[in-house]
């Protein structure tokens, strides 16, 4: 079977692209492992998803954003940073929307959420903007290619022995993507050496939609403010607790009433009683830069494009900021009566991406491993730059300014 473009991974990035593709002419498929209920019906997996206002610009004009239920979307009006345990030695540093010049500083959406929205924009029965993508579910490709430099076509094998051919390939299933290395392409990958535990809670003390990012000794503690229990009406966030993965799987094993206790204690009890609100999930932490994007009939995208630390919510903001730019490429190139997979147009893709994604990457990398180091001088570093950065406006917009999207 032949298609312009063939995606592999029907996630956010992958239903995504697609959309940005509807209504081209061009002939899509997609490909996962999932079967399709489990793709259209995505179950919670704690992840809270940090978008900027550009993000949800770009879902807006997807036709995703609308489709998102309100009651899913919270406003994340300010962000507080905070350095050690509480009591006077504590350095803190608050990022406030004044600061932004928005009413908040961005929205916090579930990622179920977001996946169930992207695949019902992507998958809608044929309209004016055209026909779906076609999905082969529950499907696993056991070899992608290309003939050569010079091939017309990149090639795929499904497990069930079925063949599919395309002008593009495009990869977007997941950081440890399998088709970027089928593809050749080498990732340099910092294992962080601990994991996440993330659950949504119930809590006693309102959280003002302020995000927390707590680098406790030990331990780091994030609060991504939710809108309130629909069920209680207690205020209610989602807690991400990163330790080393033995800790994690430790608490992960306990108790629904050991748990509340445990993690009540690990916030010291500064929001009252903790009640669990969620199933709990547990990732690995670990962020992927790709040396490459591209290669002869191939791009990657999403977070097989960067796999981003979690500390600064803003790998799903760059998956999307590659979606557009890819999509803008090979639109531009159809209309021009160009190959949707012009060499020179996906090195313009590439040199776009990962100028926008390198510093952001590098400078969290630097952030990540500071703040999870104990020794005397990386304390009193942070402390240091916390404190400063308190005290200094201007560098308070800058930051603003990226967590909005806006700049």
């Amino acid at each position: 079977m032949e298609f312009d473009i063939l995606v592999t991974g029907a996630g956010p990035a992958g239903l995504c692209l697609a959309r940005a593709l509807r209504g081209s002419g061009l002939r899509v498929a997609l490909v996962d492992t999932q079967a399709r209920e489990a793709l259209a019906d995505a179950a919670f997996d704690g992840r809270e998803i940090a978008l900027t206002h550009h993000s949800r610009a770009i879902l807006q004009r997807l036709g995703i954003w609308d489709r998102i239920p309100d009651e899913h979307i919270a406003p994340l009006r300010d962000a507080l940073v905070m350095n050690g345990a509480p009591g006077p030695a504590q350095t803190r540093m608050r990022i406030g929307h004044e600061h932004g010049g928005e009413p908040q500083l961005g929205f916090l959406v579930g990622n179920w959420q977001i996946r169930r929205a992207a695949f019902a924009a992507a998958m809608a029965a044929a309209d004016a903007d055209g026909r779906p993508p076609e999905l082969f579910d529950a499907c696993q490709m056991v070899r992608v290619g290309t003939a050569g430099p010079d091939s017309s076509w990149a090639e795929a094998e499904l497990k069930d022995g079925r063949h599919l051919r395309a002008r593009l390939l495009v990869a977007a299933d997941s950081r440890h993507s399998l088709t970027r290395r089928a593809m050749g392409i080498a990732a340099d990958l910092h294992d962080y050496g601990r994991s996440m535990l993330l659950c949504a809670m119930t809590h006693e003390q309102p959280h003002d939609h302020a995000a927390w990012e707590w680098f406790d000794h030990g331990q780091t503690l994030a609060l991504l403010p939710m809108n309130p229990c629909p069920v209680s009406g207690r205020p209610r966030a989602s807690v991400v607790l990163t330790l080393p993965h033995r800790d994690v799987e430790a608490l992960a094993a306990l108790s629904e009433a050991e748990f509340e206790q445990a993690i009540g204690a690990r916030f010291s009890h500064q929001l009252g009683p903790m009640r669990l609100a969620s199933t709990r999930h547990v990732y690995p932490l670990v962020g992927v830069w790709p040396r490459r994007l591209v290669a002869p009939r191939f791009a990657a995208v999403g977070d097989a494009a960067v796999g981003m630390h979690p500390v600064t919510a803003h790998g799903f903001n760059l998956g999307l900021r590659s979606i557009d730019a890819l999509s803008e490429g090979i639109l531009r190139a159809r209309q021009r009566g160009l190959d949707i997979a012009d060499a020179t147009m996906l090195r313009r893709y590439e040199r776009t991406h990962q100028s926008t994604s390198r510093g952001l990457f590098m400078a969290t990398h630097a952030v990540a491993t500071l703040y999870t180091r104990e020794d005397p001088v990386a304390r009193l570093l942070r402390r240091t730059m916390l404190g400063l950065g308190e005290r200094l406006t201007p560098f308070k917009r800058v930051v603003a300014a990226s967590l909005t999207g806006i700049a």
